[in-house]
């Protein structure tokens, strides 16, 4: 699996190479990844908090990058894509428990894919949103 590019990799040697990523230091889990969506789960613990006790908007806009940056790879399996930028709004707070991130392609073009993603706390309220473009890069082997 070293230097095997994750998107010919099996999901479970995906998972276990994230793992010892920031993805795996963050806590994030996987639920769903097809070509219409992507949906990545989390347990928000003590270290995910900011000194008033709500989810850190960092760890907002990891998750939903990350969600988002899986919908994009998705979307061009062959392709490596990069975060090119990222919009963020933060509509209600998480706090200790689980989140769900869902992210979607909504246009694409030769060399840019655009997205968006929202995150749900586990009473399914929205608590953040953002779009997302990233550019399509040339694959290393």
């Amino acid at each position: 699996m070293e230097g095997q590019h994750p998107d010919r990799a099996t999901p479970a040697e995906m998972l276990e190479r994230a793992a010892r990523t920031f993805w795996g230091y963050l806590g994030c889990e996987l639920i769903r990844r097809d070509a219409r969506e992507t949906v990545v789960e989390l347990d928000v613990e003590e270290r995910h908090m900011n000194l008033i006790g709500m989810m850190h908007g960092g760890v907002h806009t990891a998750l939903l990058d990350s969600a988002m940056g899986l919908a994009a790879m998705a979307a061009r399996p062959d392709e490596d894509v990069v975060t090119s930028s990222l919009n963020i709004h933060f509509t209600s707070p998480a706090r200790a428990g689980r989140v769900r991130a869902t992210a979607s392609v909504v246009h694409m073009s030769g060399r840019m894919i655009t997205t968006e993603g929202r995150l749900f706390t586990t009473d399914g309220k929205l608590s953040s949103m953002a779009t997302a473009s990233f550019r399509v890069i040339e694959r290393k082997s």
